[in-house]
Parts: C-alpha cells; sequence; structure tokens
C-alpha cells in the first residue's frame, strides 16, 4: 500500500465533525429566530443537535447568530461547540464560514470532515445524517443528500475541501456555488426514503413543527 492510499484511508477513518448553522433571524417569520421556534416542546436547535449525534458526528459545531443569549439561555447545548457569528445578517455563507473556521481551528484536529446540517429543516433526521456519514467511511470527501433526485441539506465536506469552501460562500448562498462548481465530484444520496427537505421559512411552514 502506498504512503499516499494509507493517508487517505486514514482520513476517512477520522471523525465526522457535524456542523449546526442556526443563526437565523427568521426574517420572514416576523423576525422570530429558528434556533428557537419550538417543536415537541423543545427549542428546534435541540431536535438537530440531537439528529447530528444519533447519526454519528461528533463533535458538533453549532453556530449561532440572532438572539444568540436567548438561545444559550433556553436551550440544552450541553457537550456542543458554540460559536457566534456577528455577521449572521448577511446570509448564510458567513455562517458557513464562522464554522469551518472554529472546527479548523479548535474543534475537530481531528475531523475528516463536516456534515454541514441546516437548523430549519425539521424532517431531516438522524437516518440521513447516518447515510452520509456512511457515504464519507465509503470513500466519498463531498456528499449531499437528495431527495428524488434533487440536491438538498445536509451536505458532507471533507476536510481538504473546506478552504475552498470558505472562499467561496458569500451572502446567502451557503456552499452552493462550490457544490455548482464541484458537481462530478458530489456524490448525490437518497434521502427521500426517510427524510425530507422542507424547510421553516414563512408563516404557513410552521406546519412542519406540528
Amino acid at each position: 500500500m502506498s504512503p499516499h492510499t494509507s493517508d487517505s484511508l486514514a482520513s476517512l477513518s477520522g471523525p465526522v465533525a457535524g456542523l449546526l448553522l442556526a443563526a437565523g433571524g427568521g426574517r420572514r417569520l416576523g423576525g422570530r429566530p429558528k434556533a428557537l421556534l419550538t417543536h415537541r416542546g423543545r427549542p428546534l436547535v435541540e431536535r438537530a443537535v440531537a439528529a447530528l449525534r444519533a447519526g454519528g458526528c461528533d463533535p458538533v459545531q453549532v453556530v449561532l447568530g440572532a438572539a444568540a443569549e436567548e438561545v444559550r439561555h433556553r436551550a440544552d447545548l450541553s457537550g456542543c461547540r458554540v460559536t457566534e457569528n456577528p455577521e449572521w445578517d448577511t446570509g448564510m455563507g458567513s455562517s458557513l464560514r464562522a464554522g469551518l473556521t472554529a472546527l479548523a481551528a479548535t474543534g475537530a484536529a481531528d475531523a475528516a470532515a463536516a456534515l454541514v446540517m441546516l437548523v430549519d429543516q425539521p424532517r431531516v433526521g438522524a437516518e440521513a445524517v447516518a447515510r452520509l456519514v456512511a457515504a464519507h467511511r465509503d470513500g466519498t470527501a463531498l456528499a449531499a443528500a437528495a431527495y428524488h433526485g434533487e440536491r438538498g441539506h445536509p451536505v458532507l465536506i471533507g476536510r481538504a475541501l473546506w478552504p475552498e469552501v470558505m472562499a467561496s460562500a458569500t451572502g446567502d448562498r451557503g456552499a452552493r456555488d462550490f457544490l455548482r462548481a464541484h458537481r462530478e465530484r458530489l456524490t448525490p444520496v437518497e434521502c427521500s426514503d426517510v427524510a425530507a427537505p422542507d424547510d421553516v421559512d414563512t408563516p404557513p411552514d410552521l406546519r412542519l413543527l406540528e
């Protein structure tokens, strides 16, 4: 086995960090921070953290923004690494950069990949997370959940790709431009039988939390 092959296998055996983007202010929800929306009696951010952990992610990095102090007070984020994005209102891109920067600096020195999850998709759970983690173990460094063939979230990003993702993450596009530029490398992981990509953006979407 060549040294290069050995290094590749070692990187795939490392932990997959969970990166939860939970900074949104819920502008179209009348300014209700998405992390604090209630799901089965508890803040939505707790449900997402539990899904990441149950799906095999460790450590879990949470990016807060809107009402960050209140989220820390009301939500149980014990065991998570938490960072605050002061530029959260500029869009998802800044939160993605903040989260990957935190992971690279202190949060996951030995993490082989980051699995990026959005706080406002309550129908995405541990099963979808586990499928992406398994895809990474099978050798992919870039994967995304797919729903009936359409790319969605969560997204798994190998550590070597983090700098390029951070460089391209602007506005509210997150990793979208990066994924489009590298679509030939992206492994779609069908999750429509265990999850759904519906997100909570407007008042009618609150039915997803029932």
